[in-house]
């Protein structure tokens, strides 16, 4: 007690209330030691959370990866690094969210024959547990060693973009995919994003050997379920290619095409696609389909019995493909959602709707517009219309329909609409429209 006295008289603002307790000091030390000796799950779970609160983001991955799990953490590794975190798209976790993000980021800058591709390999044992959607909008090329000497000639010309393919190639998947059994959505873009002054066409050229990889890579993918690749001028060849790789996928549901160049021999390798797989959700918005491809996605919707929505906004099928959907509509029931916007499409294919809305009990939705139905097209579509209880959707916009057969149009769509709408709610498990 002479002891205690006397530290108090020599410093006054000493206390025995700021000696910590033997386990905070235990708590502290295995913080500061976290790295060379991660023992939290030994610990006692509030414990753990004290630890957890204190460690540091910058800790090393393959440290904290298959150790912590606990959400605050991950929370503060998001925050901190990403000004934009919406948790909702990730499942509401913070961890998928982080491994997905921080993954994304070392393959939009993955440079091949640069970066090592250990920087990748080396994540999957850390992160496989926990991507389940990969979003990749640009895939860089390699670093041309011999650059070409200026010509303008070929200066930002579209010629440029077979110059020396073999410099093209990008980052191969196949490795990675392969490895990450929770893998369910796929969404890739084949270009650069921000290139400025430094812009050539090759930056954007997906090339054969790129369509060949990826291909193998989604194939042994087994649990994907949505497949997107955008903006990455895939030609006929090359959806040929993916599709013979697709055509036995046993859990493909969405495949989004949108943005490319298919014409009408990749259009006929997706209607067979359609009619061989599960496939729900196809999106070929502006290609550049023809009739001879609109009637051979006619075909496979006539035999398919999965498809429920097929888009394909701004392409060229005009009256000949448009009469071949409708015609296989008449015998498709699985159909709910067709867009058939900005397609040259007149009077003949709103005479062949009209007998598929007569007839047809699945279609929910029918986009239309910017076409040129005219005032006949729209009565046509009318006609149909008259005992039609499954339509709620039929946009008629820019198609030249007579205003007062457009609003005659939209009463019964309308009376349809509040009629489903009241079943779901005196039937809630019902499936929504």
């Amino acid at each position: 007690s002479f002891y205690t006295r006397r530290c108090i008289t020599e410093d006054p603002s000493w206390s025995l209330v700021t000696v910590p307790h033997l386990t905070e000091l235990c708590l502290q030390h295995i913080v500061h030691n976290f790295e060379k000796n991660p023992i939290l799950n030994y610990l006692l779970p509030e414990h753990q959370r004290k630890v957890v609160d204190r460690l540091s983001t910058s800790l090393p991955l393959t440290v904290t990866a298959n150790i912590v799990s606990h959400e605050d953490y991950w929370k503060r590794c998001c925050i901190e690094r990403w000004q934009v975190c919406d948790v909702s798209n990730y499942g509401d976790s913070w961890k998928r969210m982080f491994f997905e993000r921080h993954l994304e980021n070392i393959l939009k800058f993955f440079i091949p024959s640069t970066t090592d591709p250990k920087e990748v390999l080396e994540l999957i044992p850390l992160c496989k547990g926990y991507v389940r959607k990969l979003e990749i909008d640009q895939f860089l090329p390699p670093v041309r060693v011999d650059e070409k000497e200026e010509s303008n000639d070929l200066a930002d010309t579209e010629e440029d973009a077979n110059f020396s393919e073999a410099y093209t190639h990008h980052y191969n998947l196949k490795d990675l995919i392969s490895a990450l059994p929770h893998l369910e959505e796929l969404h890739l873009t084949y270009g650069v994003k921000s290139c400025g002054m430094n812009f050539e066409w090759s930056l954007f050229n997906f090339t054969e050997q790129d369509c060949f990889n990826l291909g193998a890579a989604v194939k042994m993918c087994h649990n994907l379920k949505v497949f997107k690749l955008t903006r990455s001028k895939v030609d006929d060849d090359k959806i040929k290619l993916l599709a013979r790789n697709l055509l036995d996928h046993p859990c493909l549901l969405e495949l989004d095409l949108s943005h490319n160049l298919i014409k009408d021999n990749g259009a006929q390798a997706l209607g067979k696609l359609i009619s061989h797989s599960r496939l729900e959700t196809l999106n070929l918005c502006n290609n550049q389909i023809r009739h001879l491809g609109a009637q051979a996605l006619a075909q496979g919707l006539a035999e398919s019995s999965t498809l429920t929505s097929l888009n394909l906004r701004l392409n060229f099928v005009e009256d000949k493909g448009g009469e071949a959907i409708g015609h296989a509509l008449l015998t498709n029931t699985s159909l709910k959602s067709l867009h058939l916007g900005s397609n040259n499409l007149s009077e003949p294919t709103a005479a062949a709707f009209s007998q598929v809305l007569a007839q047809n009990t699945t279609l929910t939705s029918i986009n239309f517009s910017c076409n040129h139905l005219g005032l006949d097209g729209g009565k046509q579509l009318l006609e149909g219309l008259a005992n039609n209880k499954t339509l709620t959707k039929l946009d008629l916009r820019h198609t030249e329909v007579e205003q007062e057969t457009d609003f005659l149009i939209h009463q019964i769509v309308w009376a349809n609409r509040e009629a489903a709408r009241l079943g779901s709610l005196q039937h809630p498990t019902a499936e929504p429209l």
